[in-house]
């Protein structure tokens, strides 16, 4: 057969080499899936959920859920003390979470990014400076720096979010530091320093693309934790403040209605359960598929 008869076999692009390698581990395609879902869930809130998340039944304080007895099929999963239908405080809940959990990621990522950057390039005392400072923000307890935080500045949605970047902080500074250090010995790295590129450049357009897949993997796994620890804040009183459908503050309100009233509690919990879960799932799933050392 001739070289012109010779036809290759078609190279598979980058975007599905990445899928084989993330779907074979089953676990990070089910979170993918819930993730969809709850981002789905997210947007189309004010379509899917069937009422106002603050809207009150007086006629139905403490309603079981549809299967329970003495449960009414307007409320699928009951109603909570005031009469508020809770299916569609979980449904605000989703698209309230994933705002904190975006929110807190963009900040950590974009602060933690320019430190290590700049620790890597600077060196000397200006590196021990910044990673003696996250070494004391790694000293204490996240959830229990984060609650001193929000005490100082007073509790709130927003100040809960900036709470979780400071603790979360040193987590990307470090990668992104270790990162680059292991760039800037590279032959590529010493050769655009050596055609005259400025240290900016070097830093966002040299360095900084290539040290972008540990920092994707510890975004989507720094989600769930930031979903989680504002949970936390809100359950303890110093997140987000009721009538607030969050899912911790609605924790919070219920524990008092855990024995005659078991929905109340559950269904919040179940919630930020599956969404912490999927989003690890998915982290473990992009781990594995970015880096081939990794895969199973």
């Amino acid at each position: 057969m001739s070289a012109t008869q010779t036809t290759a076999a078609p190279m598979p692009g980058a975007l599905r080499l990445f899928w084989r390698g993330f779907s074979e581990n089953r676990g990070a395609v089910v979170g993918l899936a819930v993730m969809v879902l709850l981002i789905l869930a997210a947007i189309l809130a004010d379509v899917v959920a069937p009422y106002s998340p603050i809207e009150q039944f007086r006629d139905h304080f403490l309603t079981p859920p549809v299967w329970q007895q003495g449960g009414t099929s307007g409320f699928l999963l009951g109603t909570d003390d005031v009469g508020r239908d809770i299916l569609t405080r979980l449904i605000y809940g989703a698209r309230l979470s994933l705002v904190i959990g975006l929110s807190v990621v963009v900040l950590a990522l974009s602060s933690g990014t320019a430190l290590g950057l700049v620790a890597a390039f600077a060196g000397g005392a200006v590196d021990t400076a910044i990673m003696r400072f996250m070494d004391i923000v790694l000293v204490f307890p996240s959830l229990l720096l984060a609650i001193v935080i929000v005490a100082i500045l007073g509790p709130s949605l927003f100040n809960a979010m900036i709470a979780v970047s400071i603790v979360t902080l040193p987590n990307y500074t470090r990668l992104v530091r270790a990162s680059a250090l292991s760039e800037l010995s590279r032959d590529y790295v010493t050769a655009t320093r050596s055609a005259g590129a400025s240290t900016v450049r070097l830093m966002f357009d040299t360095v900084l693309p290539n040290c972008t897949a540990p920092l994707i993997v510890q975004a989507s796994l720094g989600f769930s934790s930031a979903i989680l620890d504002a949970a936390a804040l809100g359950f303890l009183g110093l997140g987000a403040q009721p009538p607030t459908p969050e899912w911790g503050t609605m924790l919070a309100g219920a524990l008092q209605y855990y024995q005659r009233a078991w929905w109340v509690l559950t269904f919040p919990g179940i919630a930020i359960l599956v969404t912490v879960l999927a989003f690890n799932l998915f982290g473990d799933g992009l781990r594995d598929a970015l880096d081939p050392k990794l895969k199973r």
